[in-house]
């Protein structure tokens, strides 16, 4: 079987098994796509698609041969990209969860750019488990995320500390800085992130350790939606501390501590765990360790 062969069987999958689309995309005719694919079922000497009337259907045998042959086409392009782009080191593409994308990345590609002015970033901010197929479909060459991954074909590595706090109106009945019980917190209207977000699973994991759970007020994708909902006395929010901290010190909101509750959490990059890393790649990561180090955040964040 050839680099051809593996292309030309992604291709179909990716163009919902039709032979006229894939021959469309990459340029070739109806037959020469039907003929690759009889070809690979009689070399494997398994059926890789059914034929369903006038459709294809991928079968177990198939599936087990697409990671292959995705990991096989995608690290063929890397090493195209590599060596083709070796002085500017090509493109990347990078995603992060809603919180690091809204308070961390710009300032990563900021840095970066700095110091590697040629580089394409291509950037996708979306909640946790989105990022994650990304990863496994090779459409992402890392990814930025709270919490930790769930596949084991993703590498993860931790990368910085962060915390979550509990947020309240600042003309309610807490005091800044006051420890509740947590049944006294259950009590309240508890407004969270949706689920599949990295900040909500944190939360829900420390509650478990803490030994209870809760039934959301109020669920939302958007903190903004959650610390303005905080801020009309519709209940008491958990989201990452540093994007409420200039708004706690000017007094729009305060944040409580709850007994037993540990809200800190730790940031992570993650990859396929097949996936080459490019020269871009580990630029971009000791880039975005270098800013930590150095940054003391004393910039106010917007929301």
């Amino acid at each position: 079987m050839t680099l051809r062969h593996m292309k030309i069987f992604r291709a179909l999958y990716e163009n919902d098994c039709s032979t006229t689309k894939t021959a469309e995309a990459l340029n070739m005719t109806q037959p020469a796509v039907s003929q690759a694919i009889k070809e690979m079922e009689q070399y494997y000497g398994v059926e890789l698609f059914d034929r369903v009337g006038r459709r294809l259907v991928i079968t177990s045998a198939g599936r087990i041969l697409l990671d292959y042959a995705m990991h096989i086409s995608s690290l063929f392009d890397e090493a195209e990209k590599e060596l083709r782009d070796w002085d500017r080191f090509g493109s990347l593409s990078v995603g992060a969860t809603l919180t690091i994308g809204s308070l961390f990345l710009p300032r990563y590609v900021k840095v970066f750019y700095e110091k590697h002015p040629k580089i394409e970033v291509k950037g996708l901010v979306a909640p946790t488990n989105i990022l994650e197929k990304k990863i496994l479909s090779y459409e992402l060459d890392l990814a930025l995320i709270e919490g930790i991954a769930h596949d084991p074909a993703i590498i993860s590595e931790e990368y910085m500390n962060d915390e979550l706090t509990v947020v309240c109106p600042a003309d309610g009945k807490f005091t800044k800085g006051q420890t509740i019980s947590i049944e006294e917190f259950k009590s309240q209207n508890i407004l969270v992130r949706e689920v599949g977000s990295g900040t909500r699973e944190i939360f829900e994991r420390a509650a478990e350790r803490a030994g209870f759970s809760v039934t959301p007020a109020w669920e939302a994708i958007s903190t903004t939606a959650l610390v303005n909902a905080v801020i009309s006395g519709l209940g008491v929010a958990v989201i990452p501390y540093r994007i409420v901290s200039q708004l706690i010190e000017y007094g729009a909101v305060i944040n409580i501590n709850v007994e037993g509750l540990d809200l800190n959490r730790k940031f992570y990059f993650i990859r396929h765990k097949d996936k080459h890393l490019t020269s871009s790649a580990k630029a971009f990561l000791q880039s975005c360790r270098d800013y930590n180090s150095e940054c003391d955040y004393s910039t106010p964040y917007y929301i």
